[in-house]
């Protein structure tokens, strides 16, 4: 009987261990908050939009996902949770520093109709990646 009882609690522990390294390795389907495949929050009509950096866990934006038109400026705002954060545009048109001050902001102005992708680099493997999506 022990020696039953220690195999299912082995067992258990190791799916769970197992699992719970997936959700890591972002192999689960689920990032840090939402990414690329949130669906995206309708902002259009706003000259301004913030977006939190560091949000939930502290390795996610919020919104990950946003909708807005040309001209839109996006502001992300720093939380001060997850340690140091950076926005990157994956093709290089902004880059902001990286810092875990809270009350940091960056901002950018949209001006292309297209879909933006940015990354927090230090944790984009964690899921911490956002779209900016404009649209006319």
């Amino acid at each position: 009987m022990v020696e039953r009882s220690r195999r299912a609690l082995v067992g258990s522990c190791g799916a769970a261990s197992l699992a719970l390294l997936a959700g890591c390795a972002g192999l689960t389907g689920g990032t840090g908050g939402g990414g690329t495949d949130a669906e995206p929050v309708d902002r259009t009509g706003e000259e301004t939009v913030e977006v939190d950096v560091g949000a939930g866990n502290g390795l996610s934006f919020s919104p990950a996902n946003v909708r807005v038109d040309p001209g839109t400026t996006v502001v992300w705002e720093w939380t001060g949770e997850g340690g140091g954060h950076n926005v990157v545009d994956v093709d290089g048109a902004f880059e902001s520093d990286l810092t875990d001050e809270a009350g940091h902001t960056f901002e950018h102005a949209f001006e292309e109709v297209g879909v933006h992708e940015y990354v927090c680099t230090p944790h984009q493997t964690q899921g911490m990646r956002g779209v900016v999506e404009v649209v006319e």
